[in-house]
């Protein structure tokens, strides 16, 4: 599953705003508005938003087919 897919999976089960993630993750508001304009983050910027998603037990890929994004 792609980062992104991992942040859209996150926000629909929390509830969370995208830029309420953007800033809790990495301080920055913007962040998922960026990544779905086709922004690619830094390594160390995947690395702060794959450990903030960790932290946060985002649903398995298997789970997360049976989320819809849209």
């Amino acid at each position: 599953m792609e980062l992104l897919e991992q942040i859209e999976v996150y926000l629909k089960q929390s509830g969370v705003s995208p830029s309420t993630f953007g800033r809790m993750a990495v301080g920055d508001p913007r962040l998922v508005a960026d990544l779905k304009a086709g922004r690619r983050p830094r390594q160390r910027t995947q690395d702060r938003l794959t450990s903030f998603l960790d932290g946060a037990g985002i649903a398995h890929p298997k789970e997360a087919a049976d989320i819809k994004t849209d």
